[in-house]
């Protein structure tokens, strides 16, 4: 039966359930605060990775966190801050960064993520719009022998769960990837890349050439509920009505959560991007060990981005972080200098990071026709088609693709 769904975000959770909605024959609306050209869609390195199957809740996390966490160049940044919801957080954070956790999240996150990748595939086969989509896997790269064997524990724990990961050694990894300056990398063969922004536009323009809806820069103020159910929203232009509401709104989801009585820990994790329009003789996709930033070659420039700022929702480009990522580039590849102007020119995007690294699917117990969709922290893009065509089951009744408990809403309350 078709339904009337109007979907709060228009990033790539938000796209791809509108994707996967549309198929099965769906009325759609998506409502964005913005205009759908930036934020966290348009600025990731563009990533689909099974091989990252380690959940951000990790032993060894908290430590390393509260070491970083004085330092605004550090990989990872906490600003301190007086914030309840914070607090709460970190709490489930920390009791989550367990080796327990960690061998009962990958399995999961391999397979949400590889059905993702695989729907990306689809979607490429299918000819709708061409996109860049290339299955040249991710190199681990590493410059010492203490990240060797932190890569080396990292890649044995994806072969347990299946994934073709190989050492490639430092004469090898030359011969790959001649402008790289490390001792050697493990190269995971399973990953693939894309170029968001593209994707991105090219998606949109789909979607509206289908009859989805968009109400761009316009901002949801209020909900109408009735007997569990949510009627009709109010926004500062208009009122909505709808039979199933979808909530991807990424780091502004525990806004419009708290909006509807619904308790939801996420936290907006903020990232940088620089891209250089010039030619790098970069050939693969990396993350640089040491220095926790990722290169991607993508469809007409290099892309180089990184680190994970938790300070709230704010607007302003922290150019230390922007700097620090320039400066990696070169570490790693010593004939890239990034210009000033390539500096200035950087972008930031919130990812909605949850407290055990996995993220939120599925229905609101306490509200029928109330879904979330969102958490995915840095694996929104890896994970944004599997979790469209999750939330377009779970609206049309259907028998999920996956397990939804490890999305459960509830799993912190």
């Amino acid at each position: 039966m078709s339904k009337k769904v109007v979907i709060i975000g228009g990033g790539i959770i938000g796209l791809n359930s509108a994707y996967y909605l549309l198929k099965e024959g769906h009325e759609v609306s998506v409502i964005d605060q913005f205009d759908i050209t930036s934020g966290a869609s348009f600025v990731n390195a563009g990533y689909i990775s099974p091989s990252h199957v380690t959940p951000l809740a990790a032993p060894g996390m908290v430590a390393s966190g509260i070491k970083m966490m004085f330092n605004q160049a550090s990989p990872f940044y906490l600003k301190p801050r007086f914030d309840l919801d914070l607090f709460r957080w970190a709490w489930n954070f920390n009791k989550f960064a367990t080796a327990k956790h960690v061998k009962s999240s990958a399995p999961v996150i391999k397979d949400f993520t590889i059905l993702s990748r695989d729907l990306f595939q689809e979607i490429k086969d299918s000819g709708i719009f061409d996109f860049q989509f290339e299955r040249k896997g991710l190199l681990m790269s590493y410059q010492t022998s203490k990240f060797e064997d932190k890569e080396a524990r990292l890649a044995d724990l994806a072969k347990k769960q299946g994934l073709d990961v190989k050492h490639i050694s430092k004469r090898e990894l030359k011969e790959m990837e001649p402008e790289m300056k490390a001792e050697g990398a493990f190269y995971y063969l399973d990953d693939a890349h894309t170029t968001p922004d593209d994707f991105m536009k090219k998606m949109h323009y789909y979607l509206k050439s289908k009859g989805v809806r968009f109400y761009l820069n316009e901002k949801v103020i209020d909900f109408e509920i009735n007997s569990q159910k949510i009627t009709h929203l109010i926004t500062d232009k208009q009122q909505l009505d709808f039979d199933e509401l979808v909530v991807a709104s990424g780091s502004w989801s525990s806004i419009v959560a708290k909006k509807l009585g619904v308790k939801l820990l996420v936290q907006a994790g903020k990232g940088y991007r620089i891209n250089l329009y010039r030619k790098t003789g970069i050939n693969y996709p990396a993350i640089l060990s040491e220095l926790n930033t990722a290169v991607s070659p993508m469809d007409g420039f290099t892309r180089f981005g990184g680190t994970m700022e938790i300070a709230g929702i704010n607007t302003k480009i922290n150019k230390i972080r922007v700097e620090q990522i320039a400066k990696n580039a070169t570490v790693f590849y010593p004939n890239i200098k990034i210009s000033e102007e390539e500096i200035k020119d950087a972008d930031y995007g919130f990812r909605p990071v949850s407290p055990d690294g996995l993220p939120f699917i599925g229905k609101v117990k306490s509200l029928k026709n109330v879904n979330f969709a969102t958490g995915h922290a840095m694996m929104g893009w890896s994970q944004g088609q599997a979790t469209g065509k999750l939330i377009s089951e779970i609206i049309s009744d259907k028998k999920t693709s996956l397990n939804l408990e490890p999305f459960s809403l509830e799993r912190f309350n």
